[in-house]
């Protein structure tokens, strides 16, 4: 048994080999079975009847039409040792689709007219979903214990539990549509059940009162006759019947009505269009119309049927107003949340703290909120807003943690920043000038400048009600900033040793004490100069050998000075083989490589580097002391004296001598000879080389150019013209005090 067109015929045949008329779903959804059909099960034993009922709930007997459904399935349930029951997944939990009706009138009426006798109840659960059985299954199970319960039974049964009469069982089946060789293997599996059926524990129940075969045609017939004889199965009584099929055409008629009418339609519009008030109000008066209509003609009706209708027709009426009520809270949300951003922004612009003002608008556009969901609530419904308030809420929240995000990181980025420019360039020019001093200096600016930070900093965090642990972590976060800007600074600036120590050897080694450009007479000691310049060189690489913002003592100085500077050193290592490199290592000791700048090794190639591109400085200032014995320059007045009277003989030749000395002196200006040569001959002269040809055409054409200007107007415009050529386009320039 189970509703019309569910398939039950189709499982009958694929289950038991039987041949019943099957639907043909290509002409449409219609009845097949008509009346109730017998068949013979094929290959099942003992011997097996199958009965296919006409389905239940059919459009071509109409909703008034149901005795013959309740006949037929009592008699089912009257002769039957194994009843399928065969229902649609989707339809469990439902009153009409579920045969709950059905089974309740069943069931009191079985009571009443047979002797208690086991029957097994098999439903069918058909085109299961994704629900799990373990969970279709108890629910079903309750409903029949539900129906069971609720059926008045008479005294010889008012203690007679559900299990005496019937043993339920529950199976589900895919779709034979969509999933047929899944289908197939379930019926196949639950055929095997039908097999010895009513063997001691099979599927066939008790089997009390069981009649010889010879007697089933005429049990059965007598059993058909007391069902078709008992009035408890006719129709509802003709005054119910009328009042429902009446109440329900008036319902409907006032639902139509309500659709089209005017009002509605009109608010409907304003709600789509924005917010609106009194909306509550309004809508109850509409509703509250339609009702009383409703109630007008439907009072002399039956009360229980007109009741019934008048909810029906309140809960369609609401479902259709509800998208309405929905978008009125939608409006009514983002209003707020719009005001609660509006406010806070500009609370925020004049200063007020971020905690208090968000505390104050949060609750000021709730209770706002809550003032306005009142307002739009129906009296014909109990609709819950709290979801609605819920999302404003979260949204109001979100927009306050963005905000916080987000001033939070401005003021990160404005404290890291005041840090940065208070630390960089003072850091830097610190440790330009390198001495003993230095770290000492940059851990006061340091501990200054991060303290007076960190105080800006949480004063501005008290505002934010924040925990503990957060403002701890940001404040520890900026003054990690402001260590790794000086950590970064002394770096960028250890990068830079090799030109920095250059600088100070130069700038020792051309200056006085008084740090005036030296007057080289020949009479300077050369080796203390340049002892002395290197000694401060080598300063300047200790201290950027390390980053030294603590406490902590090293003695890098001191083994600097004693493995490059120690005169005896290298005599020593060459006596004894046994001694040590200091600079051998890649650490310094008792430094973690955390503070590390520059390496031992590195500092022993540095100053290897650094000792080779310094040597050409001395040697160049020795070689210009150097002047010719008296005998060589005696030598060259005689040897020389017809070419000097050659040359006094004609001018000419001074002349040319002079241009040419010009232009010897201005190449030697323009391709920086002494410096090429600074690096070694070979590239010295590859470089010199590469320039040469275009220094000389350059030369030419500035000449070219100056030659085409016309002569001035007067002495000032001459002047001019002069100072032009010297500045913008010299045809040599002077060398540098440290060269000369």
């Amino acid at each position: 048994m189970g509703p019309q067109s569910s398939g039950k015929s189709t499982l009958l045949n694929h289950l038991f080999g039987t041949n019943f008329m099957e639907m043909d779903a290509f002409k449409g959804r219609s009845q097949t079975t008509k009346g109730i059909w017998l068949a013979r099960c094929a290959g099942i034993e003992p011997c097996t009847l199958v009965m296919d009922l006409e389905g239940t709930d059919g459009r071509e007997r109409g909703e008034d039409d149901t005795a013959f459904e309740k006949q037929s399935a009592l008699f089912a349930l009257a002769i039957s040792d194994i009843v399928l029951i065969n229902m649609w997944c989707h339809d469990i939990g439902r009153e009409q689709a579920a045969n709950k009706p059905l089974l309740k009138t069943v069931f009191q009426v079985m009571m009443r007219l047979f002797s208690p006798r086991k029957t097994t109840m098999l439903f069918v659960i058909r085109d299961k979903t994704r629900t799990p059985l373990e969970n279709l299954e108890p629910v079903l199970r309750e409903d029949i214990q539900k129906i069971w319960d609720s059926v008045p039974k008479p005294e010889a049964h008012k203690e007679t539990p559900l299990s005496d009469f019937f043993n339920v069982e529950v199976v589900a089946l895919s779709s034979y549509e969509e999933k047929e060789e899944q289908f197939k293997e379930q019926v196949a599996s639950l055929r095997q059940r039908f097999m010895h059926s009513i063997a001691p524990g099979g599927l066939a129940g008790d089997r009390r009162g069981v009649i010889p075969a010879s007697g089933f045609a005429f049990s059965a017939d007598q059993i058909w006759r007391v069902i078709k004889e008992n009035k408890d199965l006719d129709l509802p009584a003709h005054k119910v019947m009328v009042a429902t099929v009446r109440c329900e055409e008036i319902a409907n008629e006032k639902f139509a009505h309500f659709i089209t009418n005017e009002d509605w339609r009109q608010l409907d519009e304003e709600v789509q269009a924005g917010p609106v008030s009194n909306f509550g109000k309004r809508l109850t008066t509409i509703l509250g119309s339609c009702l009383s209509e409703y109630d007008g003609e439907a009072t002399f009706f039956d009360e229980g049927v007109r009741s019934s209708k008048r909810q029906q027709l309140e809960e369609k009426l609401l479902q259709l107003v509800n998208p309405a009520f929905q978008d009125v809270l939608g409006h009514i949300r983002w209003g707020m949340l719009e005001k609660f951003k509006a406010s806070f922004d500009k609370a925020l612009g004049i200063g007020e703290g971020f905690s208090s003002a968000s505390q104050d608008w949060f609750k000021a556009c709730m209770t706002q909120f809550d003032e306005e969901c009142a307002g739009a609530i129906i009296e014909q419904a109990n609709w819950d807003t709290s979801k609605v308030r819920d999302k404003l809420v979260r949204d109001i929240e979100a927009h306050i943690s963005s905000v916080r995000t987000s001033k939070l990181s401005e003021l990160t980025s404005l404290y890291e920043s005041k840090v940065h420019e208070a630390l960089s360039e003072p850091v830097e020019a610190l440790l330009e000038g390198a001495n003993d001093e230095t770290w000492t200096t940059v851990k006061k600016l340091h501990r200054r400048e991060t303290e007076s930070a960190v105080s800006g900093l949480s004063s501005a965090l008290a505002g934010f009600d924040m925990e503990e642990e957060t403002r701890d972590r940001m404040v520890k976060s900026l003054q990690d900033y402001s260590r790794g800007v000086i950590e970064t600074k002394a770096k960028e600036e250890a990068g830079r040793v090799l030109m920095r120590m250059k600088e100070r050897f130069a700038t020792i080694f051309s200056h006085d004490s008084d740090s005036m450009p030296r007057v080289w007479t020949g009479k300077e000691d050369l080796r203390a100069i340049t002892k002395s310049a290197r000694s401060a060189s080598l300063k300047l690489l200790s201290v950027m050998a390390v980053i030294r913002l603590g406490d902590e003592p090293d003695n890098i100085e001191k083994t600097l000075n004693v493995a490059l500077l120690d005169p005896t050193k290298n005599e020593t290592s060459k006596k004894s083989i046994t001694t040590s490199d200091p600079l051998a290592s890649s650490t310094w000791d008792e430094v973690p490589s955390s503070r590390t700048l520059i390496t031992p090794v590195q500092c022993k190639s540095i100053w290897r580097q650094f000792k080779t591109e310094t040597e050409y400085t001395e040697a160049n200032r020795r070689g210009n002391n150097w002047l010719p014995p008296p005998w060589a320059i005696l030598a060259l007045i005689v040897l020389g004296f017809n070419e000097f009277m050659t040359l006094l003989r004609n001018p000419l030749y001074l002349g040319v001598i002079f241009v040419a000395f010009l232009l010897v002196k201005a190449l030697w200006t323009q391709l920086d000879i002494p410096g090429e040569f600074r690096n070694g001959a070979l590239p010295g002269l590859i470089s010199i080389s590469a320039k040469f040809v275009p220094t000389v055409m350059n030369l030419i054409k500035n000449l070219a150019a100056q030659g085409e200007v016309p002569p001035a107007a007067n002495p000032e415009s001459r002047r001019s013209s002069n100072n032009t050529f010297s500045s913008e386009n010299p045809p040599y320039k002077k060398s540098s005090s440290k060269e000369d």
